[in-house]
């Protein structure tokens, strides 16, 4: 069930901030956004200090004058709840509610995201703000959902947070040896004889950074903060939305998040939302896998759910270190493509442009020139005009994937703090090489959790599954005696939950079930590498190489070419157990070994890909019990090509399409419908 499925049509518009204008621009606003298509506006993100200018004053009169012009207008509505920033007085009177930086430093008003997660006064208030809000707009029709905050983020080390970690911790671990024990603290002789010696660790304790990269004494501590921390903040998006359930029952409430965000563990976020959100805002360089990864990492936390695209700019960032345009055609490329991991509807930030502060270079639907006569407004008149006509299209849609990709961020936390065997270690990026190899494959992929349902796949791939969590193992297990096929490589089944090494040998709990024995790791700068073997093709070993003995698994490949002491021990291994197989590979490789490896483990697990396409050109599908939609998207710059094994029809042009082959404009999009 999709967060909109009442709706007429896939939500169009995004972040409007007519506070930061005079009255006489709104109704020039109102014209441009009908004229460009827009029925959904997101209001309020950083209103607080105008809502509430004082201790016990609030001041609704401009914001229910826009909320009145929107809806006579037509529109629909995103209501935020306006905490993303607190006021200055607040600051001021209350200096409780000011984060305390990595250094130990106490902040002072500015920025946003500087508010304490567990200063009671900023609870307190964001929490009152945003039950006002809900009493104010009850009975207001048009609005869809409810936004809390906005990108919530940061850390915080200041003497609350401290109370409330010792508190987390007891929570967690119930008596002091237990905590000792999960953090070895008798390593450096760092026993605990009571919870309230516990201190947060920073650059004041345990932690440092060296090189650029943040360092840790004890990994068991700092990546419990970092589980603390997540669960403080959710905490405050939990606060406001229980505030607004008191009064409006019903609400759909969301929060926008940002992907693979290193600080919050958003798969437990998205257990606490009515629907995921998230802002898309990739880098220049970014491949369109990658971008698509994120997509469905946003679908994925939330149980293959579909999920809204609340921000996305219409042209341009402003805060990378080049702010490249996007060119023509891929403002709708990029619209349709999170449409085609799961999106259900196209919002942008921002809808005018800001004349001052730092956002005044941030893309907008309405430029500075404050008319309808420029490329990007001619765009979003045009992608406008399509999103209607083709109305709710792919709306509650699922997309059904047979492989998935494990994601996790204790795993991502703790393999970054590991202190070895190398610095060049990078979770993220090990986890979105396997992702871009299966798309190249034109196979729909999920991103998985480790507490996900592994029993709908036929693959299940977790190329650096270091730290195994509760009943994983077993899972896995019982995954590939079912049939499945699991696919994990270096580095993985190393440490439990609290980054203690699991004795009697590496892979631990996977040992048996992989069938081989890790006895020792290398490690090699980035300028130098070894080599392996796979079907009698050389292929490069890089970062680490683990040296692995079989132990029931089938070797299907070596070290090789007389490199060091290690030559033709396996890198390559495959056990059979039950009706599935557990493959393991043993260093990191690049492209083409994935491209071949990976070919093979879906073909003996009779994964098929979608269809047929030419290089550049991407394809997904969504579907129902009644239909299905075959997205197909080409992010090149020449003519692409793709096949159709059925019948269709396109939605956006209305023409029926012939089983067979078919030919794609540059940076266009085609959307089949399909009967099932």
């Amino acid at each position: 069930m999709s967060w909109n499925e009442n709706l007429k049509k896939v939500p169009y518009g995004g972040d409007y901030n007519p506070e930061q204008w005079p009255e006489e621009i709104w109704e020039e606003d109102m014209k441009l956004f009908k004229q460009a298509g827009i029925d959904t506006v997101t209001l309020n993100v950083f209103s607080w200090a105008s809502l509430q200018p004082s201790e016990d004053e609030y001041d609704f009169e401009r914001l229910d004058k826009i909320v009145k012009l929107v809806t006579d207008n037509g529109m629909n509505i995103i209501m935020a709840t306006s905490t993303g920033a607190h006021p200055a007085w607040m600051a001021k009177r209350h200096p409780d509610i000011l984060r305390t930086d990595f250094e130990g430093r106490k902040r002072k008003f500015g920025g946003r995201h500087n508010s304490c997660p567990t200063s009671p006064t900023y609870r307190m208030y964001a929490g009152r703000l945003a039950s006002r809000l809900a009493a104010q707009y009850k009975n207001q029709k048009n609005i869809i959902a409810w936004h809390i905050s906005n990108e919530f983020g940061g850390e915080c080390y200041c003497e609350s947070c401290e109370k409330a970690f010792r508190e987390w911790v007891q929570d967690r671990y119930k008596t002091i040896e237990e905590v000792n024990k999960a953090w070895n603290t008798s390593f450096w002789g760092h026993t605990f004889y009571d919870f309230d010696e516990i201190v947060l660790p920073n650059a004041l304790s345990e932690e440092s950074v060296w090189g650029g990269r943040l360092h840790t004494d004890f990994q068991g501590i700092s990546i419990d903060y970092r589980r603390f921390n997540s669960d403080a903040i959710l905490s405050c998006y939990c606060l406001e939305r229980d505030e607004i359930r008191k009064v409006i029952p019903d609400a759909n409430i969301t929060t926008n998040l940002m992907a693979f965000f290193k600080p919050l563990d958003y798969r437990r976020w998205a257990k606490e939302m009515d629907f995921v959100s998230w802002d898309n805002y990739p880098q220049p360089s970014d491949s369109p896998a990658r971008i698509a990864m994120s997509h469905d990492l946003m679908r994925g936390v939330g149980d293959g759910a579909p999920f809204a695209l609340m921000e996305q700019t219409p042209s341009v960032t402003n805060w990378q270190p080049y702010n490249s345009l996007k060119r023509p055609g891929v403002m709708r490329l990029w619209s349709y493509q999170a449409m085609a991991h799961g999106a259900d509807s196209v919002l942008f930030f921002q809808m005018r442009r800001s004349i001052g502060a730092c956002e005044k270079y941030h893309g907008a639907v309405i430029d500075h020139v404050g008319t309808g006569n420029t490329r990007v407004f001619r765009e979003i008149t045009e992608l406008g005009k399509e999103l209607w006509e083709i109305g709710r299209c792919s709306i509650g849609m699922e997309t059904k994937s047979e492989v998935a990709v494990m994601f996790d961020w204790d795993n991502w936390w703790a393999t970054e703090l590991s202190a070895g065997p190398t610095n060049e270690m990078n979770y993220r990026e090990t986890i979105t090489q396997y992702y871009e190899s299966l798309r190249k494959l034109n196979v729909n992929v999920d991103i998985i959790s480790q507490d996900s349902d592994l029993t709908k796949y036929k693959v299940v791939i977790a190329p650096l599954l270091y730290m195994i969590k509760d009943d994983l193992d077993q899972r896995i297990r019982a995954f590939i005696e079912g049939g499945g096929s699991f696919v994990t490589g270096v580095f993985s089944g190393y440490v439990q939950e609290s980054d203690l090494v699991i004795t009697g040998g590496y892979p631990g709990k996977l040992r048996d079930i992989l069938g081989i024995w890790v006895e020792e790791t290398d490690a090699f700068p980035p300028e130098k590498h070894n080599h392996f073997s796979y079907h009698g093709q050389r292929y490069f070993a890089r970062k680490m190489c683990d040296l692995v003995h079989l132990e029931g698994a089938k070797m299907l490949d070596d070290y090789g070419y007389l490199e060091d002491f290690y030559q033709g021990m396996p890198v390559i291994t495959s056990r059979k157990l039950g009706g599935g197989r557990a493959y393991y590979v043993a260093t990191e490789s690049d492209e083409d070994f994935r491209a071949v490896f990976l070919s093979d483990v879906l073909g003996k697990a009779g994964v098929h890909p979608l269809t047929f396409t030419s290089s550049d050109v991407e394809v997904t599908s969504r579907e129902n019990d009644e239909e299905k939609i075959l997205y197909v998207l080409n992010h090149g710059e020449s003519e692409g090509i793709y096949e159709l094994h059925e019948d269709g029809t396109e939605l956006i042009s209305g023409i029926e399409l012939a089983s067979g082959m078919h030919r794609i404009a540059p940076k266009d999009v085609h959307i089949i419908r399909r009967p099932k």
